[in-house]
């Protein structure tokens, strides 16, 4: 957790200090890249919330999605195609995709808790 937190903390930094400015002519590959890393990020939490997360399945994921969708971006731009919006279009609903799945496994849980409480209360009055 305090890795975490230290990470948050200098990142936060080093967006202070940096200049925010992306040339127009690169603002594509980094839409997508971003939108790549949020999508891996995303699909991270919900396999962590399923049991199922694996930390070298997660940082290939995050670094070769990224270069596959700024590849994609790369090609559409040769070939004068907008390429970069259809990543972005499919990025963004496996985005909310994960997002959805995150939210019923985490009411899920909530619900499990709940009903365990009960539970615990109708033992000890009972």
């Amino acid at each position: 957790m305090i890795y975490a937190i230290l990470g948050l903390a200098i990142g936060a930094l080093l967006g202070y200090i940096t200049p925010g400015v992306i040339p127009k002519m690169y603002a594509s590959y980094f839409s997508v890249a971003l939108m790549s890393a949020l999508d891996t990020t995303f699909g991270g939490l919900r396999a962590a919330m399923e049991n199922k997360y694996d930390n070298m399945v997660f940082l290939s994921g995050f670094f070769v999605n990224m270069l596959v969708a700024v590849f994609f971006c790369y090609a559409g731009n040769l070939l004068n195609i907008d390429f970069y919006l259809i990543v972005i279009l499919v990025l963004g609903m496996r985005v909310f995709n994960n997002l959805a799945i995150i939210r019923r496994l985490y009411l899920d849980e909530k619900e499990k808790e709940a009903k365990g409480k009960e539970k615990e209360k109708a033992e000890k009055a009972g």
